[in-house]
């Protein structure tokens, strides 16, 4: 089982990222749980959302509080957030951000491996709007092999109708060809 948690803010769509990679998992034959973490913040203030995928039923029904995968939407919820707390040593952060996993590690002192893709820069080009949550897919997709572009068609058209899912898998495709992976 992989676990994940996202780290974002409000409106930008971490919850969203977690629902539709659990709707994708499960399309393709796989068990998957997706659920938020959040009182009555509003639209900016920090949210976290939890995925698991597994080959196999999950009876977990709590947080995650020690991932495989941690990945920010938002990387000013690092300033505020520890987001590598509970993180397992062999695990993996993937943050929006055009820096380079060197300058973030020195930055904020993070021991695991580090994926980053500009997917602030590829919403507003694509989607024409600062939501990376299907930016943000696409890199964990890539690095963690838990979903291609053609697995996702499917959710991403359900969820925002044949005039937005189009836009959504295009931002998806870049970020799967576009997320740089240390190492």
């Amino acid at each position: 089982m992989i676990e994940i948690r996202f780290h974002g803010r409000g409106g930008q769509g971490a919850v969203t990222s977690a629902e539709l990679m659990a709707q994708t998992a499960i399309g393709s034959g796989k068990y998957a749980q997706a659920f938020p973490s959040f009182g009555p913040e509003r639209r900016g203030a920090p949210v976290t959302a939890f995925l698991r995928i597994s080959e196999t039923p999950i009876r977990i029904r709590e947080k995650v509080y020690s991932p495989n995968v941690v990945v920010v939407l938002d990387p000013s919820v690092m300033n505020v957030t520890k987001v590598d707390a509970g993180l397992k040593d062999d695990g993996l952060l993937i943050i929006n951000s055009a820096r380079s996993a060197e300058d973030l590690r020195k930055q904020y002192g993070f021991k695991q491996k580090i994926a980053t893709i500009d997917a602030l820069h590829i919403a507003l080009e694509v989607l024409k709007v600062p939501i990376t949550n299907t930016v943000m897919m696409g890199s964990l997709a890539k690095v963690c092999g838990v979903a291609t572009p053609a697995d996702v068609r499917e959710p991403l058209l359900t969820r925002f109708g044949p005039g937005l899912a189009p836009r959504n898998q295009q931002a998806f495709e870049r970020a799967y060809e576009n997320t740089n992976m240390e190492g």
